[in-house]
């Protein structure tokens, strides 16, 4: 229950400069023993008096403790509180000896000497201008950080972002906040649009003040990019910021106008041919995607105009010896793919499990390792990268390695002017690259470079905004290889005969085995009622999977699911099979969930300093509540994490569908509800079933299957990069 406690800060045990993190002793009035509080406060100095909102917490190794949620400072009254004020080294140069001669000189009053009659300092023995000075620049940038972290709380802003504005914006930080606290959203991470127009609604500035629409369209748009959009028809943006603004009509169409002005969003003309189409809005942009798209469109077709470096090969001696070399007969589609590999400049090789991807990839690296060609393999993330390399017996690198991503050095290393040194690029998984990382990939391709991707186009798209491989193969602009023959070994497998059924829209057998039976891959258990589900996943993962295929429950499975919320959403289900795996008191919180070691946990965004990137998933295996540290192991590399980067972390002992792409997992379960229908579709069934190498599971009821198998509609992206590639290329 909220509680407000004031005293006087007696010493600092522990103060993060950057976050602000604090854990200090503090006398309270009424208490005998000094009371431990936690929390962020910044530049707290021993002397100082606090008021205080929080609650009282029971740590399991350090006892009571107060943690703060709010809070204010005031200057200390007495002239014990002042004289350890001084000394606690709030000021540079300034000491216990020197500052108790100041308190000496003036008692009470000292403060305000310092604060209004700095010239009286000289009245101390032994004090000179040089450290009158230093006291002075010292005492006005504290009150600096007090007068800018009363203003931020006072307006609704909680400690730990009010830290954060201080630390990027200084004793600027009021100034900004009250001409545009927009500026938030797009300056410090984890303060979006709702919290800057919180912030900016409680210092007064109005619902249709032009700043407040312009930071809202541009919010809506990034909410839209978020959800796989490059662009949104002008007319449905603008009914979709109406109802997020709650503002007339009219004051959008000014903002659009206005933004477009300052070039943070384009707005191109009507598509060709979109008269009579069912939407012939203009195509609105920020011109971040702008630019990526139209550049993707313009970079494939210089690629496909300029020949290759690497000697030409002769395809059919080459495809001959290649087969007899590793002692394989190539399907047809497999030739056809090769050929194209050694000979035309651009292409894709798209295919399902099973088909031979691998081994047609396999097959044009030894043909072009023969002719001495310089080869690069990359992936989109660490897991794709490391697969393709145990497949390959090669090294394959993150896109992001591969283009030496350097924060500090602004970005991706690589580019026209710093261009990769090779022959040819093989890219897998590249149904995964998004409109953003698939422009940086090209501008460090040479235009001599041949270029061939390779994914499942039946996959889900990217996550982040584009569907850049589908896009690349309806075209028509590059040549595109489809294989589609199962091989007689991977015929054996049920998880890659009912893939490619679901693919079809064909819905795979649903006897109703356990999930505990060896020799078998796929399994349907039904359940009805969302409960039962959940009880039977939990099942599955503590004991019916482990002792029926010996598999790690941590490690080897994995649990996917189509939706967030929900009985057999990932919220709900990380809770439950934290429960299960691993349980235990406390830990560190995050709203009502808890971190601990042991815990199986995901990355949610890049991080380029951390080189940890969305989607990969590691364990938690250190965790000090001291040093507000923690360490999480990702494929066996240890990373460091404060506790305020928690935000970029969650739990993954069930992910999202898409999430998963780009990885595999010895089992997979999947639950399978009517509740889902929304998000039902073949191509997540597909891609939650491909994620399985040797035991799928789906948990629910045949009518959710068969509804989601049937439904070959996918929720459509807006892309114009099909069309700019057949303008471009026709």
């Amino acid at each position: 229950m909220p509680t407000r406690i004031s005293g006087q800060i007696e010493n600092v045990t522990f103060t993060n400069e950057e976050t602000g993190f604090t854990i200090a002793k503090v006398r309270v009035a009424g208490r005998g023993d000094l009371v431990t509080v936690v929390g962020n406060l910044l530049a707290p100095v021993p002397g100082e008096l606090l008021d205080m909102d929080g609650e009282w917490t029971q740590h399991p190794r350090f006892g009571e403790q107060f943690k703060v949620d709010r809070f204010t400072t005031k200057v200390p009254a007495t002239v014990h509180g002042i004289r350890k004020y001084l000394g606690s080294g709030l000021i540079k140069g300034l000491g216990p000896v020197m500052a108790g001669r100041i308190v000496d000189r003036f008692g009470q009053d000292t403060l305000e000497v310092i604060e209004h009659h700095r010239d009286r300092l000289a009245e101390v023995p032994g004090i000179g201008e040089k450290r009158i000075a230093m006291v002075a620049d010292a005492w006005r940038a504290q009150r600096e950080i007090r007068d800018v972290m009363l203003f931020l709380q006072s307006h609704g802003v909680g400690t730990g972002y009010a830290v954060k504005i201080f630390r990027h914006y200084g004793n600027r930080a009021v100034a900004v906040v009250r001409e545009n606290p927009y500026r938030l959203a797009t300056d410090i991470a984890g303060i979006g649009f709702i919290t800057a127009d919180r912030i900016a609604e409680k210092i007064g500035i109005p619902r249709d003040a032009p700043m407040r629409v312009a930071a809202g369209v541009l919010y809506v748009l990034n909410r839209l990019a978020d959800a796989g959009h490059v662009y949104f028809p002008e007319a449905a943006l603008i009914d979709r910021a109406r109802e997020a603004l709650a503002v007339e009509q009219a004051l959008i169409v000014q903002s659009l106008k206005t933004l477009a002005a300052e070039q943070l969003i384009i707005i191109e003309g009507l598509p060709p041919g979109a008269a009579g189409a069912e939407d012939v809005s203009r195509p609105v942009y920020l011109t971040t995607f702008h630019r990526c798209e139209t550049a993707i469109a313009r970079k494939l077709k210089a690629l496909l105009e300029v020949p290759r470096a690497q000697p030409v090969v002769e395809a059919d001696p080459a495809l001959a010896w290649v087969q007899q070399g590793l002692a394989i007969t190539l399907s047809e589609n497999q030739v056809e793919a090769v050929r194209a590999a050694i000979t035309r400049k651009v292409m894709v090789i798209t295919g399902g499990p099973g088909t031979g991807k691998t081994t047609t990839v396999n097959s044009i690296l030894r043909i072009l390792g023969r002719a001495a060609a310089r080869v690069l393999l990359a992936a989109p993330t660490g897991r794709a990268a490391k697969r393709m390399s145990e497949a390959t017996g090669r090294e394959a690198k993150t896109i992001h390695r591969m283009l030496e991503y350097n924060f500090q050095k602004g970005g991706f290393q690589r580019n026209e002017e710093n261009p990769l040194d090779c022959d040819a690029l093989i890219v897998d998984e590249a149904s995964m690259i998004d409109t953003v990382l698939m422009h940086h990939l090209l501008k460090a391709v040479p235009l001599t470079t041949a270029f061939i991707l390779v994914g499942d186009v039946n996959q889900l798209p990217s996550v982040g905004a584009g569907n850049v491989l589908g896009d690349v193969i309806e075209s028509g602009a590059v040549p595109v290889v489809r294989l589609t023959q199962i091989f007689r070994q991977a015929s054996r497998s049920q998880i890659i005969v009912n893939a490619h059924k679901i693919n079809e829209g064909i819905v795979p057998l649903t006897d109703a085995a356990g999930a505990d039976e060896p020799g078998q891959d796929f399994f349907f258990i039904e359940r009805e009622d969302p409960e039962h589900v959940l009880d039977t996943i939990i099942a599955l993962v503590l004991k019916r999977i482990p002792k029926g295929f010996g598999l790690d429950p941590l490690n080897e499975i994995q649990v996917l699911t189509p939706m967030h919320k929900g009985v057999v959403g990932t919220t709900h289900l990380n809770r439950k099979l934290q429960e299960a795996l691993n349980p235990g008191e406390g830990g560190v919180a995050r709203g009502e969930l808890f971190y601990r070691v042991g815990d199986k946990v995901m990355q949610t965004r890049n991080n380029y300093d951390k080189e940890v990137f969305n989607g990969d998933i590691g364990r938690i295996t250190a965790l000090s509540a001291e040093a507000r540290e923690f360490t999480v192991v990702f494929d066996g590399r240890a990373v460091a994490y404060d506790f305020s980067d928690l935000d970029e972390i969650v739990h993954a002992y069930a992910v999202s569908v898409h999430k998963a792409q780009g990885s595999e997992y010895p089992a997979v379960i999947f639950p399978v509800l009517t509740q889902h229908y929304i998000l039902l579709q073949r191509n997540l069934i597909y891609t939650a079933v491909t994620r399985a190498r040797r035991l799928a599971v789906l948990v629910g009821t045949r009518r959710a299957l068969a509804m989601g198998v049937k439904s070959a509609r996918t929720e459509r992206r807006f892309t114009r990069l099909c069309e700019r590639l057949r303008q471009l290329t026709s």
